[in-house]
């Protein structure tokens, strides 16, 4: 029986056979340094994997993920900043030029925020989930108010996540910063697996097919 690692062994060397080779230059010029020109904030979920959804080359895109594709808002206290760092450094070191945050359909970090059915699990049985997506706390209860418990209430609260995450950004002063000095873009984005459209949220508010 295949075991994952030994999977994922043949999977690289059909990289190196094939990939790795055919941009054999481009590899060559990223030895020395990164200059991508976007950064995007995704889930871990491994249906949503941006590289192959935008279908991008090596150090295109400076890319993190984490359970729902949530950014935190700016603080300075507390515990680790895993996603604020790389924000950090993406922004003031890289200097990208503009931010997608994406979110996606069937997302079962925004259920769990929906539902908060981890709401007293402790460390190790849910209870870092709750904790990372009690971000969403204020964004359930107005989702829950507009829509109740209907069948689009699920989506409607993935679409909030991401609008969620777009504002903690803007928290941020070196982001707020460079948004209003016209050098930083961000930008909204959706994923739904079952139909693999991508929507972009427009100036309207809304989500529109890309």
């Amino acid at each position: 029986m295949t075991q994952p690692l030994d999977a994922l062994i043949a999977g690289y060397n059909r990289f190196r056979d094939t990939g790795w080779r055919q941009q054999r230059e481009r590899w060559a010029e990223l030895k020395d340094g990164q200059t991508p020109k976007v950064m995007v904030i995704a889930c871990s979920d491994s249906r949503v994997d941006p590289s192959q959804i935008f279908d991008t080359s090596p150090g295109e895109m400076f890319v993190v993920r984490n359970v729902a594709a949530m950014v935190p808002p700016f603080e300075t206290g507390g515990g680790r900043h895993g996603v604020s760092a790389a924000l950090e450094f993406a922004v003031t070191q890289l200097e990208v030029a503009e931010i997608v945050v994406m979110g996606h359909g069937a997302c079962g970090g925004v259920n769990a925020a929906l539902t908060r059915r981890f709401e007293e699990a402790a460390p190790g049985e849910g209870g870092f989930i709750a904790g990372w997506m009690s971000l969403l706390d204020a964004a359930r209860d107005r989702v829950v108010h507009s829509h109740g418990e209907g069948p689009e209430v699920g989506r409607a609260m993935e679409l909030e996540a991401v609008k969620v995450s777009i504002d903690n950004l803007r928290s941020f002063p070196f982001v707020r910063e460079r948004e209003q000095a016209g050098t930083l873009k961000l930008h909204g984005a959706y994923f739904a697996i079952a139909d693999g459209v991508l929507h972009l949220l427009g100036e309207d508010g809304a989500f529109h097919p890309a």
